[in-house]
């Protein structure tokens, strides 16, 4: 009766731990696909910043490039998400929602995640070096190496790690515009440069937040971290990148603009409210993935329609 009972208890638990995750059962193609982080890749959409300021955005030959471009800089953010996961396997099983990922939970074996990542980080630089012009291949082979020295060691440096991350949306933005051949100035530099930075830093701040206490935070360095410092940031952060707007709006170049209403300064009301609004989640400790704060919240989507109809408007000189 009690090996019975024993026999019961092994199989309850054998199927209780299949129940607690359901991941592992999915197939190997869905896992490698789960791992790549398909919502991520919006982030990808940067590299099209540069042509739209610069009004080049809607041709045929600009959009073929760049539509390459983005698949390429989607391969090589894969291949390093399928690095850092089997890396971080053991980790993450330790974490409450990052136990769920594909190569943590099982379903992709690490061996496998290894292959695929490395596989994909070979041959998007090589086809760059084939199909793109030599900067961007040099670019693109720059932000894997960097990216992967962060997954190795830089993740665990303060404030190196939010500058890696920070370069990564600028080198996006700058793919672009080395795609097509677009001289890029100092203000959308600048913009981008420290509007990255204010997005991550939030990031990092509402992990902060709500990590805080928590003996299952995967990432050590958070706990190295202040949330004063990392609101410091982020606030300093947001401060220049609406200066580095302002002073592209305010800067005409001493020609008159011809258009109906003055659009590349009002286009500054809805930068500085888009800021504003994406603050309040920062500030609740709530801005954990960008993505999900900028396509989840109504208001701040209205708000980046009209900036971004203000910006058309502007580049167009409508």
């Amino acid at each position: 009766m009690d090996d019975g009972r024993h026999g019961v208890t092994l199989l309850r638990e054998r199927s209780d731990r299949g129940q607690a995750t359901p991941s592992a059962r999915g197939g190997l193609l869905t896992g490698l696909l789960r791992t790549a982080r398909p919502k991520q890749w919006v982030k990808n959409v940067l590299v099209a910043a540069a042509p739209a300021a610069a009004g080049v955005l809607f041709t045929a030959n600009a959009l073929t490039r760049l539509a390459l471009v983005f698949v390429l800089f989607t391969a090589c953010a894969a291949a390093v998400y399928l690095v850092n996961d089997a890396r971080d396997a053991e980790a993450d099983r330790a974490h409450p929602v990052k136990c769920r990922r594909p190569v943590a939970a099982g379903q992709v074996p690490v061996p496998v995640a290894y292959a695929a990542g490395i596989t994909l980080g070979v041959l998007a630089p090589a086809a760059a070096a084939l199909l793109c012009p030599p900067e961007l291949a040099a670019l693109l082979a720059g932000y894997l190496v960097m990216q992967l020295a962060y997954c190795v060691s830089l993740k665990h440096v303060l404030v190196v790690d939010l500058a890696v991350v920070t370069a990564g949306f600028v080198m996006r933005a700058v793919a672009g515009g080395l795609a097509l051949g677009i001289p890029l100035s100092r203000w959308f530099l600048i913009t981008t440069g420290f509007g990255a930075l204010f997005m991550v830093a939030a990031k990092r701040y509402s992990e902060a937040v709500q990590l805080a206490g928590n003996g299952g935070a995967t990432r050590a360095l958070l706990t190295e971290y202040t949330t004063g410092y990392l609101r410091f940031v982020w606030q300093l952060a947001a401060g220049v990148a609406v200066l580095g707007y302002c002073l592209w709006a305010l800067e005409e170049g001493g020609v008159p603009h011809t258009s109906v209403l003055p659009w590349r300064q009002l286009s500054v009301v809805a930068f500085v409210l888009a800021v504003l609004r994406y603050a309040v989640f920062a500030d609740r400790g709530t801005a954990g993935e960008p993505e999900d704060v900028v396509l989840g919240d109504r208001a701040l989507a209205l708000i980046g329609l009209a900036w971004a109809a203000m910006y058309a408007a502007a580049v167009a000189d409508w």
